[in-house]
């Protein structure tokens, strides 16, 4: 593997990184769960390490920034998160966010 290639690869995951760390943000600051709303949408995974990761660096609701649900929706589809989107978008209509 080259060093474009590697450099390519280190994106995609610090952007992953990202996206999870959002959603995990979005669940804290709509009084969320972020490991049962991840489980809502993939029951058959054990433990997910980066969402793990990614809690512990997420701050309180008050302390967050405003991640809309469109905006969240957007993000997780990009990622071809879709099963997850689909959970998110269902919470939201429950909460009417």
């Amino acid at each position: 593997m080259n060093n474009k290639d590697k450099r390519i690869i280190e994106k995609y995951q610090q952007d992953e990184k990202a996206m999870i760390l959002a959603f995990a943000q979005w669940c804290i600051n709509h009084n969320l769960d972020p490991m049962k709303v991840y489980q809502q949408a993939y029951p058959q995974q054990k433990e997910n390490k980066a969402l793990l990761e990614a809690m512990e660096l997420t701050v309180s609701k008050e302390e967050g920034e405003v991640i809309s649900t469109e905006t969240i929706l957007q993000i997780l589809q990009l990622f071809g998160n879709n099963d997850l989107a689909f959970v998110v978008q269902e919470e939201a209509n429950k909460a009417k966010l």
